[in-house]
């Protein structure tokens, strides 16, 4: 039997769910920091503390939480990421990989060469990284990131309004309807978009080279995926950091009396903050995807092994 035909989309969502859950505990503490930083301004303006920010950089945000309110302050809005990375994991697998199978068929073929002609560049690692980030933005991460990033943003309350990930959701969809856990879907969808396409390519090409080194058929070494998915990581950051401070921006607890959408939020953090806002929060963001990527795909690609050899 071929590898192909031991691929199902089941165990692609499967093993994504694994993976995503595994990366997202790991590297949950860097997330934390990267939120706050960038939500550290708007914090304080609103609730007409001071004009500057309170936090200097990402080791000053680390050690004041912990400083304050204990280690385990770092995990708060955890449980939140975890459900949704392990959720979006397994739908971008599971997206990716099929829409791969569509292109690859004589239709999706014609297609693909259409999309070439008329963008120049687009290759079938682009659109399926593109596409699977879009799904994923809509059916999860959209409003797993905004209870995430209010969980965040409350903790900073000298008294929390949020208990925990269930109190949270219901005090949110209780004030704010059904809309309230969908907040900056527009800035997400672009991100998640960008990511999948940039992070996907990335790694494919990497890996189609170095496969070209080894034995045919034999897969590469797991550190060798984790270094390949690390670069990919890297370079998803810096490409795609203005989307996500504005995402970030729009699901903050003051976001609704502050931005009247995406486009003027912005605005809004480049006329009041500089552009370099725009990359706020870059290098704990770094820090995760740097491992996130090579974990991620390495606990991807083991899963999938395991499922290859008992399948």
């Amino acid at each position: 039997m071929t590898e192909k035909k031991k691929d199902r989309p089941l165990h692609s969502l499967l093993a994504g769910c694994v993976a995503g859950g595994v990366e997202a505990t790991i590297t949950y503490p860097t997330e934390f920091v990267k939120t706050q930083l960038q939500l550290d301004k708007a914090s304080t303006v609103i609730d007409c503390i001071d004009l500057f920010h309170r936090y200097k950089g990402p080791l000053d945000c680390l050690t004041q939480t912990v400083r304050e309110r204990g280690f385990f302050a770092l995990y708060r809005g955890l449980s939140a990421l975890v459900i949704g990375t392990a959720a979006k994991a397994g739908i971008r697998f599971l997206t990716y990989e099929e829409i791969k199978k569509l292109l690859a068929d004589e239709n999706g073929h014609a297609l693909l060469q259409e999309l070439k002609r008329e963008t120049g560049n687009w290759d079938i690692e682009d659109i399926s990284g593109l596409g699977a980030g879009m799904t994923e933005a809509i059916l999860v991460v959209t409003p797993t990131e905004t209870i995430k990033t209010k969980l965040i943003h409350d903790s900073q309350a000298a008294v929390p309004k949020y208990k925990g990930l269930v109190h949270g959701v219901s005090t949110i969809v209780r004030q704010e309807g059904f809309g309230g856990v969908y907040r900056g879907l527009f800035p997400v969808m672009m991100r998640q978009g960008a990511n999948q396409a940039v992070r996907f390519s990335t790694y494919s090409t990497l890996k189609q080279e170095l496969q070209k080194w080894t034995i045919p058929g034999q897969p590469l070494p797991w550190s060798v995926t984790f270094a390949i998915g690390a670069i990919a990581g890297t370079v998803t950051v810096y490409t795609t950091m203005p989307l996500d401070v504005v995402k970030t921006k729009m699901q903050g607890l003051h976001a609704k009396t502050m931005y009247k959408n995406s486009f003027h939020c912005f605005w809004t953090v480049v006329r009041s903050e500089g552009v370099p806002a725009l990359w706020k929060g870059a290098t704990p963001r770094l820090g995760r995807l740097l491992f996130s990527g090579g974990i991620i795909f390495t606990v991807y690609e083991q899963v999938m092994t395991a499922f290859r050899k008992f399948s």
